[in-house]
């Protein structure tokens, strides 16, 4: 066995990673389809106001940052449901928000520590049992539903107008993407942290579309990437003593690189083409 998982931090951090890295590009590949990407840097500043909520009472700012988060969830779904605001009007007014409420709470605790610090840019020494169990859990919620789902979401993710008529409940199947998102920004902070959970999300998914295979394919391609990322980036962030969160985001990078790469020499152009939903 490699002399990293001698520690049980770092064991803890695979697992939780694991789950993270396999439930973000699942969810990022439905968000990148309907040009939601930002969504997931929204909802993260909300979080990690959540968790510095929890932090100020003394309680778990994990349920904490899961709780703030889904409600926010909801409230821009309500946003954009009801075209009060256009959609990137929605999430600046959520991101900047969150991010001036995280100022003034963290002006009120006597500035950043160590567990702050660790939801801000991701620490694995900070993955505790609570967080591993938390992620368990959630995670497999997340899976459960999107898989009970599966096929709600595919359709109002490609033909919103197609799917209210077949009798598919279009603005419940996105209350509920927007709740699964935020269950998964909170998750992924305690790896990645609140500045880099968006790109967890997006890059594998990014790297995946570059194949141009059937949506199920991308989904699997888009969370081995994923998984593969946060492996590889904890790994190196154990040997070179570098921060993980950067690690795994710059992996997944590569492999967005190499793909896209792989597209131009093939096709001689970069495309983020959607694959076909009946695949």
């Amino acid at each position: 066995m490699p002399d990293l998982f001698q520690y049980s931090f770092v064991v803890r951090a695979f697992i939780a990673g694991g789950i993270v890295g396999l439930i973000s590009p699942l969810l990022g590949t439905f968000l990148v389809l309907r040009r939601l990407s930002l969504i997931a840097d929204a909802l993260a500043h909300v979080a990690l106001a959540g968790a510095v909520v929890g932090l100020l009472l003394d309680r778990s700012p994990v349920f904490i940052a899961v709780g703030v988060s889904a409600v926010a969830a909801v409230a821009l779904e309500y946003l954009r449901a009801k075209r009060r605001l256009e959609g990137d009007s929605a999430l600046a007014l959520l991101l900047y928000t969150a991010l001036a409420i995280t100022v003034v709470l963290v002006s009120l605790r006597g500035g950043f520590n160590a567990d702050l610090f660790g939801f801000l840019f991701g620490s694995v020494i900070t993955v505790g049992r609570t967080d591993v169990w938390a992620t368990v859990g959630l995670g497999v919620a997340v899976l459960l539903t999107t898989w009970v789902l599966y096929t709600e979401l595919v359709q109002s993710t490609f033909d919103p107008e197609l799917a209210r008529v077949s009798g598919i409940h279009v603005g419940l199947t996105n209350l509920v993407l927007a709740i699964l998102t935020a269950v998964t920004v909170t998750l992924s902070m305690r790896v990645v942290g609140a500045l880099l959970v968006g790109a967890l999300i997006v890059f594998p998914v990014l790297a995946s579309l570059q194949l141009r295979q059937s949506f199920r394919v991308t989904l699997l391609v888009a969370s081995s990437i994923g998984v593969v990322s946060v492996f590889a980036g904890l790994t190196i962030s154990y040997y070179q003593n570098i921060a993980a969160g950067g690690a795994i985001v710059l992996v997944a990078l590569g492999f967005l690189l190499l793909t896209s790469l792989g597209r131009k020499l093939t096709s001689g152009r970069i495309t983020v083409e959607a694959p076909e939903a009946n695949k």
